[in-house]
């Protein structure tokens, strides 16, 4: 195997954010963590402090989700939603940016919304991770294209005190013309360029539904340090299968990054 079970699992926040998930699945969310021994959990701000207690003893870190997950809430509320999860003991942060702050070229306003989550986190000992919701940007804006448009974001970012950006919440679904709704999360395309448009010191975070092996190893190899992933456990036991089965290639479908996203 080109990675090492801990490398990729260390890989995973699991992610446990739709809205009809009640405090059961939460929970057995939370021991699935465990049992695969996961990066994190990415969990609803209310939750946090059970998600805490219940993880207690592993290493498996408790994030929680801020202003998600269209990020507008005004800037002193995700401060507070940022204060509120890291005293109940959330290690990571992830934020979404006011998408239509910067659509609209008010960047000033973006930067300062994201550092008040950073200033705030980072005080905890907490680390952020900022979401763009790339699906939102293919048109760009501003009078920036989309490229330039994700190169800006990861400047000010950067320059905010960010520790990740983020591709997508998972949640960005658009209207397409037959009315039906889609999105295609985190492409090859966006983590290339979003990995080369920030230094080392801030890392990549890919999200929208990777739901295989091959595509966690893709992901990797194109410089992201994290996934958000819901698949989990279809995703290691793949693994776990390919590294007991040492006469086969371990061949799967490969995803299409940049071809329907993940």
């Amino acid at each position: 195997m080109k990675y090492t079970y801990e490398e990729l699992a260390k890989m995973i926040d699991h992610s446990l954010l739709h809205p009809t998930m009640t405090d059961a699945e939460l929970e057995a969310g939370c021991q699935l963590a465990a049992q695969y021994d996961v990066a994190s959990v990415c969990i609803k701000p209310y939750f946090v402090k059970q998600a805490v207690k219940l993880l207690r003893g592993t290493d498996v870190k408790v994030g929680a989700v801020i202003g998600f997950p269209h990020g507008n809430s005004c800037t002193e509320s995700k401060r507070y939603e940022t204060e509120l999860a890291c005293r109940d003991g959330a290690e990571e942060i992830d934020m979404v940016i006011n998408i239509g702050k910067a659509l609209g070229g008010q960047w000033d306003y973006v930067e300062q919304d994201v550092k008040a989550v950073c200033d705030e986190a980072h005080q905890h000992g907490a680390k952020v991770k900022v979401i763009f919701e790339n699906d939102y940007l293919t048109s760009g804006g501003a009078g920036l294209s989309s490229d330039d448009f994700k190169r800006k974001l990861c400047e000010i970012c950067e320059r905010a005190g960010a520790d990740w950006v983020k591709t997508s919440t998972g949640y960005g679904f658009v209207k397409q013309a037959n009315g039906t709704y889609s999105y295609q999360g985190a492409t090859e395309h966006d983590l290339k360029l979003m990995r080369e448009s920030c230094s080392e010191r801030v890392q990549v975070k890919a999200a929208g539904g990777v739901r295989n092996l091959d595509g966690l190893i893709q992901v990797r190899d194109l410089g992201a340090s994290r996934l958000g992933a819901s698949a989990t456990s279809a995703i290691l036991d793949e693994y776990r299968q390919r590294a007991a089965d040492s006469g086969s290639t371990g061949a799967s479908t490969k995803n299409q990054l940049g071809q329907g996203g993940y």
